[in-house]
């Protein structure tokens, strides 16, 4: 997205301070960050809090915008950001969570668990969910966002290289993984 004068001008009244100013621009890219937000969580609830974390970021830094950079890289950075901080407070809080959910979790749970995981895309998605923060989010701005990897490396911060050496990674784990599901009829784990 290339800033036209209107969008300059949003841009400005926000950092002056203008509510209705950051409601348009709320309204302009809510539905963008919650869609980057629920691919890399694969959760409804953690893509509300990676969304409600990524906007209180842009309030809090919309001061620091400069107008001669591109906005959307700069609003991808922020999403990117709460997506590997929501990560990195999962990781703190999953041992516990773990032996919580082992101790509830009933039988007829488990089975309607099973049967969901079978559908290949919850596969995909599930193994997508599985890659290292840094693959998966390239992954997704890649595949699901459309993304060249000039913009990727714009916006996670890294050289085009270091792109195309995510993702080559994420390839072959990817690969594996799915084809270990294929040689399963798609019910296994990955």
């Amino acid at each position: 997205m290339v800033l036209n004068e209107n969008d300059r001008e949003l841009i400005e009244a926000c950092q002056r301070g203008d509510p209705e100013a950051f409601a348009l621009l709320f309204d302009a890219n809510s539905d963008k960050i919650y869609s980057i937000a629920l691919r890399y969580a694969g959760d409804e609830a953690a893509a509300m809090d990676i969304a409600q974390d990524t906007f209180l970021k842009l309030l809090s830094h919309i001061g620091q915008f400069r107008s001669d950079a591109k906005f959307d890289t700069w609003l991808y950075r922020l999403v990117v950001n709460s997506c590997l901080d929501h990560q990195r407070r999962k990781r703190k809080l999953r041992p516990l969570l773990d032996g919580l959910l082992d101790a509830v979790c009933t039988v007829h749970e488990t089975v309607l668990h099973e049967l969901l995981r079978q559908e290949r895309k919850e596969a995909v998605h599930d193994v997508v969910a599985k890659l290292p923060p840094e693959q998966r989010i390239v992954v997704i701005l890649r595949y699901m966002e459309d993304l060249s990897y000039e913009h990727i490396a714009d916006i996670v911060g890294c050289s085009i290289g270091t792109v195309s050496s995510r993702l080559n990674r994420a390839h072959k784990v990817l690969e594996r993984r799915l084809s270990h599901l294929r040689r399963q009829g798609g019910t296994g784990r990955a």
